[in-house]
């Protein structure tokens, strides 16, 4: 079993005493009772993700705020301040298994910010991440049903809220297709897609979830 520890990053950025570019990562950090050299090994990934991510955010996104509140010298009307929150949430935790996705939100002005999805599922007992495949076997007649099953799903979404998917979403699911786009929730794997990949804005990061198999569960080695 895993215990989390939450870890933070912040900052608050300024040019000319003007608020431009705001930063808060969080990040989890394990202790397990199965194998502790797994554990080092998530937290030590987990740990560079977040140092990459605030190095992008002071490197790249700060110097952008600067150039776009340069042109309001006065601050008026006040700069809309940009922003990056990277957040995690823990979808499973039983035995040696952790299953997590992390959300980044960046807002860099307009209307939206924009949402990414990554997810790792993690066995600790052998410091490895375990694919999609290594949960229910992907042979191609299974990706066939699997993205069949998908497009199932988002027909009867459709009685319920239509427009909430494109009109193409049967091409758009196949070909925008990714396996290590999942997670795990007790007794399910979840399928997502990414926001715009198949659906508009307000529909956000579109999840499908099925039945997950309790005997198949290895890790390659």
């Amino acid at each position: 079993m895993q215990t989390i520890t939450e870890l933070t990053l912040n900052d608050s950025m300024f040019y000319r005493n003007i608020p431009v570019f705001t930063y808060h990562i969080t990040y989890p950090s394990f202790s397990t009772t199965c194998v502790l050299a797994a554990a080092q090994t998530a937290n030590t990934y987990y740990m560079q993700l977040a140092k990459t991510t605030e190095q992008y955010c002071r490197t790249v996104l700060y110097p952008q705020a600067v150039e776009s509140a340069r042109y309001i010298p006065a601050n008026y009307p006040p700069f809309n301040r940009y922003t990056l929150d990277m957040t995690y949430h823990i979808t499973y935790n039983s035995g040696c298994i952790t299953s997590l996705y992390m959300d980044t939100y960046t807002y860099m002005g307009g209307a939206h910010q924009e949402l990414k999805r990554t997810s790792d599922t993690w066995d600790f007992s052998s410091g490895r991440q375990l694919h999609l495949d290594d949960i229910s076997p992907l042979t191609p007649a299974a990706l066939t049903g699997l993205q069949t099953a998908i497009e199932q799903q988002i027909a009867e979404r459709l009685k319920e809220s239509p427009g909430a998917y494109f009109e193409d979403y049967p091409y758009l699911l196949r070909n925008n297709f990714n396996q290590s786009q999942f997670f795990l929730r007790p007794g399910q794997i979840v399928i997502y897609y990414q926001q715009y990949e198949i659906a508009p804005y307000a529909t956000g990061v579109p999840e499908f979830s099925f039945p997950r198999p309790y005997n198949q569960m290895t890790t390659r080695r």
